[in-house]
């Protein structure tokens, strides 16, 4: 992780801290980290609020969610590479386990993305400031109360044909969270 990158991690932690601690809404605290297409890195600060909801509880399994509002950073080395603010929201469904000390998870979300630029390199244009982005991933959570989360997400994001070129862009991250 370059010194740049590193800068911007403490940067987006303060800010998303400084939010938390603010706002009554958010539950859950997330930092990601994660690298992409076109040697594009990035990092990234989420909040969550948890759902009240559960579904298909009659086993040892159900499925719920939360709700996750982001901000992050991407930068690219290559040529012409810069850097770009992204801007997200998001509602994230989860399925696992209803007990245990260590919980794996698999989740998955779409949602909407605002980026502050759609040129990422040379070789890639988004189309659109407006990005629909989906992951995939999968963890664990633990803690004597259930409020650590490591997890992994696969993110693909596009705008989905709204406007050409839409060349859009993959990432894989790792993700660590706090909840409240």
């Amino acid at each position: 992780m370059g010194i740049e990158m590193k800068g911007h991690l403490v940067l987006l932690l303060v800010a998303g801290l400084g939010l938390a601690s603010s706002s009554r809404a958010a539950d859950g605290i997330a930092v990601e980290g994660g690298w992409g297409d076109d040697s594009t890195t990035m990092v990234q600060i989420s909040l969550t609020r948890q759902w009240d909801r559960k579904w298909f509880t009659d086993g040892n399994w159900y499925l719920s969610g939360y709700w996750e509002a982001s901000v992050g950073h991407w930068h690219s080395t290559d040529a012409g590479g810069k850097g770009i603010w992204d801007v997200g929201f998001a509602p994230v469904f989860r399925f696992q386990p209803k007990a245990g000390g260590v919980k794996p998870y698999v989740e998955g979300a779409i949602g909407f993305h605002l980026i502050s630029d759609t040129h990422v390199n040379a070789g890639r244009d988004l189309g659109s400031a407006f990005q629909f982005g989906d992951h995939l991933g999968v963890g664990l959570v633990f803690g004597d109360k259930g409020q650590l989360d490591l997890g992994y997400r696969f993110q693909h994001l596009s705008n989905a044909d709204l406007k050409s070129p839409n060349d859009g862009i993959d990432f894989q991250q790792i993700r660590f969270a706090y909840y409240f």
